[in-house]
C-alpha cells in the first residue's frame, strides 16, 4: 500500500522576502487555488482573487488550475505572494465598461446642454446617417450588454480595480470624442451619400451577427465556467467558417464592425478609434493563436491569428 507523500509550502512576501505563514501536510494534488484559500484563512483581508503566487519574486504567476507536484518544487516549495489590490468580476467590468459608453454617446446625440452652443441644445441633426449611426453604436454596446449577460461564462477571474477605471476612461473617453463629431451641428454627411451608407451599413450588420455567432460557437466550449480542452471548430452556422481561416474570428468581426462604421460615418476620431482597437485586438488575437499551437499539436496550421493568411 503506498503512503501519501505531504508537501510543505512556505508562503514569502515578494518584496520583503518575509515569511506571511508555514503550510504543513498540504496534499501533493492540491492546486493553486486550494493554496490560495488556505492562505486566505491565515490573512482574511487577501481573498484568493486578490493574490498572485509566484515560485519567484519577480516571476510569473501561477494559474489557479496548476497541480503542487505538477511544479518544478520539491516536496518543500517555496512561493512568493503579490497582492493584486482590490479586484472586481469580469460582468461589472463590462457593465461600467459597456453601458458608460452607450449613455455617453447619447447625450451627445440628444445634444444636452452644455456641449454645444445653446443655440442647439435638444436638437437633433437634419442628416439621416446621424441617426443610423446612433441607432448602430446603441444595437452595438446593447449587444455587448446582452452577451455578458446571457452568452459569455465567467469563470472567477477578476480584474484590478485600478485596470477597470483606465479602461472605462478608454471606453467613455472615446465615445464622447467620436459622438463629439458625429452629431455636431456642423457635420457633413460621407461623399458618396446613401450608396456608402448603405454598404456600410450592411456589411456592419453582417460583422455584427458574426460576432454574436463566435461569441455563441466559444460559449459552448464552457461548461460550468470550466473551458472544455478543445480549439473552436466551424459549425453550421456560415458566420463561424472564419475558423477555417483565423484563431479568433470574434476580433475579425469587431474590426469589421468598426471599420464599416467609420466608413458610414466618415469621421476621423472613428477611423482612429478602429485603429486602436484593431491593434490591441491584434495583440489578443496572436497570445491566443500562440496559446492553441502550444496545447493542441493537431491545431490547423493554416489559421492565422485575426486576418485571413496575413496575419
Amino acid at each position: 500500500m503506498s503512503r501519501t507523500t505531504f508537501f510543505e509550502v512556505e508562503v514569502l512576501d515578494a518584496k520583503t522576502k518575509e515569511q506571511l505563514c508555514f503550510l504543513d501536510k498540504v496534499d501533493p494534488h492540491s492546486t493553486i487555488g486550494d493554496i490560495k484559500s488556505l492562505f486566505y484563512k491565515s490573512y482574511p483581508q487577501w481573498y484568493p482573487a486578490r493574490q498572485a503566487l509566484r515560485l519567484e519574486s519577480k516571476g510569473k504567476s501561477l494559474r489557479d488550475d496548476e497541480i503542487l507536484q505538477n511544479l518544478p518544487v520539491g516536496t518543500t516549495a517555496t512561493m512568493y505572494f503579490k497582492d493584486l489590490g482590490p479586484q472586481l468580476g469580469w460582468t461589472t467590468v463590462f457593465f461600467a465598461e459597456y453601458i458608460g459608453a452607450l449613455l455617453t454617446y447619447l447625450l451627445f446625440f440628444f445634444r444636452v446642454p452644455y456641449i454645444y452652443s445653446h443655440t442647439y441644445a435638444f436638437t437633433s441633426s437634419p442628416h439621416p446617417v446621424v441617426t443610423l449611426a446612433c441607432v448602430c453604436h446603441t444595437f452595438h454596446y446593447m449587444k455587448r450588454l446582452m452577451e455578458t449577460i446571457f452568452v459569455h461564462r465567467f469563470s472567477h477571474g477578476t480584474m484590478p480595480l485600478r485596470t477597470i477605471i483606465k479602461n472605462c476612461a478608454y471606453y467613455w473617453g472615446f465615445s464622447a470624442w467620436l459622438a463629439y463629431y458625429i452629431n455636431h451641428p456642423l457635420y457633413t454627411p460621407p461623399s458618396y451619400g446613401e450608396l456608402q451608407i448603405k454598404y456600410a451599413l450592411i456589411t456592419f450588420a453582417m460583422c455584427e451577427m458574426g460576432n454574436l455567432s463566435i461569441h455563441m460557437s466559444l460559449s459552448n466550449l464552457r461548461v460550468d465556467g470550466f473551458r472544455v480542452r478543445r480549439f473552436p471548430m466551424p459549425t453550421k452556422n456560415p458566420f463561424t467558417w472564419l475558423f477555417f481561416f483565423v484563431s479568433c474570428p470574434n476580433y475579425t468581426y469587431e474590426v469589421g464592425a468598426w471599420m464599416s462604421f467609420t466608413v458610414m460615418t466618415q469621421v476621423l476620431p472613428v477611423a482612429i478609434y478602429t485603429l486602436f482597437g484593431f491593434i490591441q485586438m491584434t495583440i489578443w488575437a496572436k497570445g491566443k493563436h500562440r496559446a492553441y499551437i502550444r496545447e493542441f499539436k493537431d491545431y490547423p496550421s493554416v489559421r492565422m491569428a485575426i486576418i485571413p493568411l496575413i496575419l
